[in-house]
């Protein structure tokens, strides 16, 4: 792999990331103030608690698609890389 694929590589696994975090600080300052208003105007009644686990759901699919199968898809390409290969092939 030259230098120039490796940058690209690694750029868009940094942006990958960037945009997990940016995501993560989003759902954190947006239900910390759901949860304020929540106990302000009706305490008796908890209903930050729907968007705090429809948007954690989200969160938790982001997280998993930038950390944990993030090497599906570098499994794929190399693959897919070694079947041109075999097929003569330019990449």
């Amino acid at each position: 792999m030259n230098k120039q694929k490796a940058h690209e590589r690694i750029e868009k696994r940094v942006e990958e990331k960037l945009g997990f975090y940016t995501h993560l600080a989003v759902y954190i300052l947006v239900n910390g103030l759901l949860i304020a208003i929540n106990l302000i105007t009706s305490p008796e009644t908890y209903w930050f608690i729907w968007p705090l686990i429809g948007w954690g759901i989200a969160v938790a699919i982001h997280a998993l698609g930038v950390f944990v199968f993030d090497e599906g898809a570098a499994l794929k390409k190399r693959m897919l890389e070694d079947e041109m290969r075999k097929e003569g092939l330019k990449l």
